[in-house]
């Protein structure tokens, strides 16, 4: 049976064997066949199970299997799945009540080739063998395993903070290193794996799996002919240990006395689009013209705190559903393991919501928003959120801004009302220091002006300006709004950029702290490609 409602009853799936109904008995010990489902059109399938293993598997049919298994023999009161399919994501979530058993649950899932699929499980081991067009594996401690069934093509990055990544793909041999990133073929498909302490293994299917001996020996044997497997080193592996440290977006030093570390997004001109499955050698990296080595390179993996900064100042006031929505977007956009925080301002800045996990929290917090009162005060408000990423000096995750509002602080001429107490260059200065990264969406609110009491059209063009100049100094990107309707892509297209982030780190060749400004360069080895973010950091 195809299943295409809104949210399945776990119960259901198991009916066929009539070994429980929605309101019946519990569960015995037993593998139950799953029930068929039709994925969501967008082809999204996120499965979550903190109490058990997850085994995915990628097979010829178009829809989704779903099955589980139940250990130990106290029974369940009621099913530990639950099965929600809308329109945008089709999820997958394992719950444990109170009065349920301490039984670990096992969730099989089988997915069309064409799926993209999250996936996040706790202590339980985690397998996918096939690897279909996107794909993201997270654990906390469990063993991680993909098992390729024909060649990759397929770009890689694997990171286990205090595991090992080991690989036995032809192509891709390394048994060492807690990070590996390399791109196989021309990189049609998308893996990327995370684990805090467990292992994560690479292997190609059962039948054709090769030894590091064997491959080698087979190298060394017949290193003229063509058809031989001749493993190569992936880029990054061994890479670095990073155990306390968070590579920070921008470009403060962190590591150590000399170490320099610094994020960048790449995009395509031609698309401005982000790029995917880089190496280390399409980065050649300058300080003040002078070109360093590259010691340490990572595709930017690590969690985000993001903090959206919102302007519900006077001139909103007829627009505030869309902001709302708009909003909501983001968050539905924003990977799940992404801290999200909301402040909205006017004359002073409001904690929607604080930084958090829960998106349902999020939500509620989004839609009890309102347009606040008194003169726009953005620098203040942009001062403010600033302070709030650094409130936790002990959090390591990347921070981001993301602005949206018109521009028109108080402070600039022909602005009618009080300004910030904050002078403009003063903020520049501060978000110039920002260990973070920041995006400005400038929403176009002009019209014409009728009285000298009005906006001036020249404050509109400065409002633009200086929202241009926060980005560009924030190591973000500047979208213009010209409709509010478009808020919403402007959003998701940040959601996009800080996905596609990359991580080098480098010892300047001038070792002399003289506190002064370094220019940094990046340049790509890649037609159209472009290096986004900061563009330098004092030597402190």
């Amino acid at each position: 049976m195809l299943f295409k409602a809104k949210t399945v009853c776990a119960a259901v799936m198991m009916a066929a064997l009539a070994a429980l109904s929605c309101l019946g008995q519990g569960l015995p010990r037993n593998a139950f066949e799953g029930v068929q489902i039709e994925p969501p059109a967008n082809r999204h399938i996120r499965v979550e199970n903190q109490f058990g293993e997850v085994a995915a598997e990628v097979w010829k049919e178009k829809y989704v299997s779903v099955a589980a298994t139940i250990e130990g023999a106290v029974p369940f009161p009621r099913s530990p799945v639950v099965i929600d399919n809308s329109s945008q994501l089709l999820s997958i979530r394992i719950i444990r009540r109170p009065i349920d058993p301490p039984a670990a649950v096992r969730v099989v899932v089988k997915l069309p080739e064409n799926a993209h699929l999250e996936v996040i499980t706790g202590k339980g081991q985690l397998s996918l063998r096939g690897t279909p067009a996107w794909a993201s594996l997270r654990s906390v401690s469990g063993e991680v395993g993909v098992e390729f069934q024909g060649p990759a093509d397929t770009d890689i990055m694997a990171k286990s903070v205090s595991g090992v990544v080991k690989s036995q793909l032809p192509q891709l041999l390394t048994n060492s290193g807690n990070v590996l990133q390399a791109r196989i073929g021309s990189g049609s498909q998308t893996l990327r794996v995370n684990t805090q302490s467990g292992n994560i293994s690479l292997v190609p299917a059962a039948a054709t799996a090769i030894s590091q001996t064997t491959s080698a020996r087979s190298a060394r044997q017949a290193p003229e002919d063509e058809t031989a497997v001749v493993p190569i080193k992936a880029a990054g592996v061994p890479a670095p240990r990073v155990e306390d440290q968070e590579i920070s977006e921008g470009d403060v030093i962190r590591v150590d006395s000399q170490l320099v570390t610094l994020n960048l997004s790449v995009i395509d001109r031609k698309t401005n689009r982000g790029l995917a499955g880089l190496s280390k050698s399409d980065f050649r990296l300058f300080e003040n013209g002078a070109e360093q080595e590259i010691l340490q390179f990572e595709s930017a993996s690590a969690p985000f705190d993001l903090l959206l900064l919102i302007d519900l100042s006077g001139s909103t006031r007829d627009k505030v559903k869309l902001i709302r929505s708009a909003a909501l977007r983001f968050i539905d956009a924003a990977r799940s393991f992404d801290r999200i925080g909301v402040i909205s301002f006017a004359s002073a800045p409001t904690v929607v919501a604080p930084l958090t996990l829960n998106r349902q929290t999020l939500r509620q917090r989004v839609n009890s928003m309102d347009t606040a009162t008194g003169d726009t005060k953005l620098y203040d408000a942009t001062d403010f959120a600033v302070k709030e990423l650094l409130a936790d000096a002990k959090n390591a995750r990347r921070t981001a801004i993301i602005v949206m509002s018109d521009g028109l602080d108080g402070n600039i001429d022909g602005v009618q009302g009080e300004g910030s107490k904050l002078a403009y260059k003063e903020l520049l200065s501060r978000v110039a220091e920002f260990d973070g990264v920041l995006y400005t969406l400038w929403l176009n609110t002009e019209y014409e002006s009728l009285s000298p009491l009005d906006t001036q059209p020249e404050a509109f063009d400065a409002g633009h300006d200086r929202m241009l100049e926060l980005s560009e100094t924030g190591g973000g990107v500047f979208y213009e709004v010209d409709r509010l309707e478009d808020l919403a892509g402007a959003y998701e297209r940040v959601v996009a950029d800080l996905g596609t982030v990359y991580g080098l780190a480098y010892r300047p060749l001038d070792k002399v702290r003289d506190g002064k400004w370094r220019a940094i360069r990046v340049n790509i080895d890649r037609p159209s490609a472009v290096a986004r973010g900061k563009r330098g950091y004092y030597a402190n």
